[in-house]
């Protein structure tokens, strides 16, 4: 499993991802889509549509990482696209969400002004 220090943020595009693409065009999606920095240490996490694959991006410092799960039962949980290109989560989300777990209520029914106070 991935370790984070206090400052690492994760960030999961709400959009589908085709998954074929790999660091570079991922990268790019980042930076011009996302409107985030790939090499900030920050995890960036893309769906692809049907919600059984999952790919993880960050820059360790040495260099791009790129981690990639394919459910074999089930589907990863449905982010809210109306709260914008991203949703930002905590670690512990981030391992439940990687785990399959169902992340529904946080993620589809959550107001945009509950999760901006636990920010």
């Amino acid at each position: 499993m991935i370790s984070f220090i206090g400052r690492t943020k994760v960030f999961a595009a709400t959009k589908p991802v085709d998954l074929r693409k790999s660091f570079d065009t991922l990268f790019a999606y980042c930076r011009d889509q996302i409107k985030k920095d790939p090499l900030s240490g920050h995890v960036y996490i893309f769906i692809n549509k049907d919600r059984d694959r999952i790919k993880a991006l960050f820059w360790d410092g040495t260099g791009l990482v790129l981690i990639c799960k394919r459910l074999e039962v089930g589907r990863f949980t449905m982010l809210n696209r109306l709260q914008g290109e991203t949703v930002e989560m905590t670690a512990a989300e981030f391992a439940l969400l990687f785990e399959g777990a169902n992340l529904n209520k946080r993620f589809v029914e959550s107001p945009k002004k509950f999760l901006e106070l636990r920010s």
